[in-house]
């Protein structure tokens, strides 16, 4: 039940999309003074080593991260996201890639707090020791879906909940949708990125019609392919939904997205997608 680790995947192209889409959230909500939360209910360990031999086994951010590492000219709105994973690569090797919570931890400001949640007892205390001098960070060892429900609305009624489970068990696709209900009833305003592995396009479609049954207004899908979809095993794509996306996400993705897919993809295969599920 809890096998599944994130270092072996770490920085590939699902991994990419996620967090360009996470950063640019980010970058939206600090456009305010205010302060906001930051929620990952799934957080992992923080920080992966691409040269240990989990990713080496894989190599799957060589297809990722790796070739937007080595291009000269870069869309200026992905420029955030490579600047935080260049902290992490001061030498200009790339040696480190940064997961979803120390991402946040790098873009977010004083003034802002994150609230980490991680189960698997491997990736828990790397979590822990990676945020231990943080103060805006609390991390905890519990069920993330149980913090949509217990810790929102955040004191500011601003916050960000990133939710990204790895969907080893088949329940895990309506267990996101009973979150994001739970959490949209504390917090109607708040917005809620799920994160998605293409596997089987089915629990994909049926995932977005629990959601579309729930009444929940302004879902935006956003989707790279990087094969297309088959029967066969193995992930062919990634999305993120996004519930109260910034105004300008749309546009934004659709400005990046034929870039990255060139970039990440120069066969050309699969394909992209920004279009609203639910819209206002």
């Amino acid at each position: 039940m809890l096998s599944y680790r994130h270092s072996f995947h770490a920085g590939n192209h699902a991994d990419v999309l996620k967090h360009i889409v996470q950063t640019l959230i980010i970058e939206s909500l600090k456009e305010k003074e205010k302060p906001f939360l930051y929620l990952d209910t799934h957080a992992g360990a923080g920080r992966y080593q691409l040269t240990n031999a989990h990713a080496t086994r894989t190599g799957e951010y060589l297809e990722g991260i790796a070739r937007l590492w080595q291009q000269e000219e870069v869309p200026e709105l992905i420029l955030p996201y490579l600047e935080a994973v260049g902290e992490l690569n001061a030498s200009g090797e790339l040696r480190y890639y940064p997961g979803s919570p120390l991402l946040a931890g790098k873009l977010l400001r004083e003034q802002d707090s994150l609230v980490l949640t991680e189960l698997h007892p491997t990736d828990f205390p790397l979590l822990r020791t990676e945020f231990s001098r943080d103060e805006r960070v609390r991390v905890s060892r519990e069920d993330g879906f149980g913090q949509l429900k217990s810790k929102l609305p955040p004191p500011s009624r601003r916050g960000f909940a990133l939710i990204d489970p790895p969907y080893e068990l088949k329940q895990d696709y309506s267990a996101v949708v009973k979150g994001v209900v739970e959490g949209h009833k504390r917090f109607a305003t708040g917005t809620y990125a799920i994160w998605y592995p293409v596997v089987h396009r089915q629990q994909i479609k049926r995932m977005l019609k629990e959601l579309e049954a729930t009444g929940i207004r302004r879902i935006l899908q956003i989707e790279l392919a990087v094969k297309p979809d088959s029967d066969q095993l193995g992930m062919t794509a990634s999305g993120m939904i996004v519930i109260n996306p910034p105004w300008k996400l749309e546009s934004q993705m659709k400005s990046i997205l034929p870039w990255l897919h060139k970039t990440l993809v120069p066969e050309g295969i699969g394909h992209t997608l920004v279009e609203w599920v639910v819209p206002e």
